[in-house]
């Protein structure tokens, strides 16, 4: 079969590969869809990971063969794949803490080589751990294999919006209107709450009003902070979500958030990156900051059901389709959007 192979930083080579060997419990899922995510390009892109690896997590496929001791699913089948599902019994997941697992962290789907997710390839093998324990879903027929590609994404984003209690009638400011903060916009309006968006391009400060969010300004205008408390009654937003790895987007997040608001970081910020802080300004106005890493089992089901059943317009998100073979392009286009540029989903 036909996979994208890490080879190293930068470098990417669509070669043949062997199809998966699966075991009794184990099932491989031809890949129809998978999408591009940001800790992708950052494992392509940075010295992050041993090669050679295949990577790609956001997948939707069909079921081309299952072991002899799997009894639920059959071939044909029309699945979501999760590439990671937590223990559930160790110190971490009893505090509902999945994605410090190691469980959660070191068993994965693959498509060869170290087990790095998989989806970047024609065929991807599911371990029966995930197999057994909830990590495939079935796709409804009313719903395309694009759709179920964002169950996922959806799943990180929502566990973002829980952490942060985010409830109704609540104003979030959502730093960032690329695929990431376009759906957490939309899922803020799902729970009854108003978004803020802010972004550096015209297209994406209209785009995410078109998706839901109440207002939508220039992340250079140094006027927000008074725009944010024009529309809030003076009091300022009661979370800030972080969608982009800015220092300059946590200290206009940290002038927007009211007294007793919460700040949450959900970009991944460069290691080298340092941000200042004089620790009396949470103290004296009770920020919170929090962070919020990966996905959660707890919010799997909320996930599915919300993407399959339509309460968010992930077609909306899609930008651009390449052919699995054209990865590296992908990638390219992703690290220099357009301004038309948001998700972009692969083709094997």
């Amino acid at each position: 079969m036909k996979a994208q192979v890490f080879r190293g930083v930068n470098q990417l080579s669509y070669e043949e590969v062997p199809l998966p060997e699966i075991g009794a419990d184990e099932v491989l899922v031809q890949v129809r869809v998978v999408g591009l995510c940001q800790s992708d390009i950052k494992k392509i892109k940075y010295p992050l990971y041993e090669p050679p690896r295949i990577f790609g997590h956001e997948t939707a496929g069909t079921i081309a063969a299952i072991g002899s001791e799997v009894k639920k699913w059959q071939t044909g089948d029309r699945v979501v794949v999760l590439h990671h599902i937590p223990c559930m019994h160790c110190a971490y997941c009893l505090n509902e803490n999945f994605s410090m697992c190691d469980v959660y962290k070191n068993i994965t789907t693959t498509a060869g080589f170290a087990p790095s997710g998989g989806g970047f390839a024609d065929y991807v093998k599911v371990p029966g751990h995930i197999v057994r324990n909830g990590g495939l879903i079935e796709i409804p027929e009313a719903i395309t294999f694009e759709q179920a590609s964002f169950v996922e994404p959806t799943n990180c984003c929502l566990k973002a919006v829980k952490k942060a209690q985010i409830s109704p009638g609540q104003t979030i400011l959502i730093t960032g209107a690329g695929p990431i903060g376009l759906m957490f916009a939309m899922l803020v309006k799902y729970f009854g709450a108003k978004a803020i968006v802010t972004d550096l391009m015209p297209s994406r400060i209209e785009k995410a009003l078109s998706v839901g969010a109440s207002a939508a300004f220039d992340a250079r205008d140094a006027d927000l902070p008074q725009k944010v408390q024009a529309l809030t009654q003076g009091m300022g937003v009661d979370v800030s979500i972080l969608a982009v790895p800015s220092d300059k987007a946590f200290f206009q997040a940290l002038d927007c958030t009211r007294k007793g608001g919460k700040i949450l970081f959900f970009a991944e910020f460069p290691d080298e990156l340092e941000i200042p802080i004089n620790p009396n300004i949470l103290y004296r106005r009770e920020i919170d900051l929090m962070g919020s890493y990966s996905s959660s089992y707890r919010v799997q089901a909320l996930a599915a059901d919300i993407v399959f059943n339509r309460q968010i317009d992930v077609d909306a998100l899609v930008s651009d389709r390449y052919p699995l073979k054209d990865l590296s392009a992908a990638v390219d286009r992703a690290t220099k959007p357009t301004p038309d540029t948001y998700k972009i989903l692969l083709y094997p």
